[in-house]
């Protein structure tokens, strides 16, 4: 007479084997886990100390450079001609490259006002739109000031 039916104790050492196993990766999951905490936060650490680096070699620059706003430009857009665009914008000019900035910053503002003032909306739509004005403009502003202003930034760009 032959039983399908395992003796008792070899169920118990398959239980007892599973038992051992899951205990097994229990303990493995969690050493890793453990070293996977520690190697991350060594890597913030270091990203936090090359950050502070980094802070402090503009804050020993930021003396060298001016920030100056350029105002607020405002202009209805060539077509449609119902379209209103506000820009305000900064330069960013080395110390001493010009005595008082603001004369600059209005000739620059009036330049913008007058290129705004030929776009057409299908010009400015969408995300190629926006990086084609903003390198239009940084090519405007490096003409009219011959070179001497460091940096252009858009700070905020409104058409309705």
């Amino acid at each position: 007479m032959a039983s399908d039916a395992e003796p008792p104790r070899s169920k118990l050492r398959w239980l007892l084997l599973l038992a051992g196993l899951t205990v097994l990766a229990i303990g493995v999951g969690g050493a890793s886990g453990l070293f996977m905490i520690s190697t991350i936060e060594k890597a913030v650490t270091e990203r936090r100390k090359l950050e502070d680096e980094q802070v402090q070699k503009v804050v020993a620059y930021d003396t060298s450079f001016g920030v100056t706003n350029i105002g607020t430009v405002v202009t209805n857009l060539a077509t449609p001609s119902d379209v209103w665009i506000r820009l305000e914008a900064s330069i960013v000019t080395k110390t001493g490259t010009f005595p008082n900035p603001d004369p600059i910053a209005a000739e620059i503002r009036q330049d913008l006002l007058g290129y705004l003032h030929t776009l057409s909306i299908a010009q400015i739509e969408g995300p190629s739109g926006l990086a084609h004005l903003r390198e239009d403009l940084t090519e405007r502003v490096q003409l009219r000031s011959n070179g001497q202003v460091r940096g252009f930034f858009i700070e905020t760009l409104v058409v309705q």
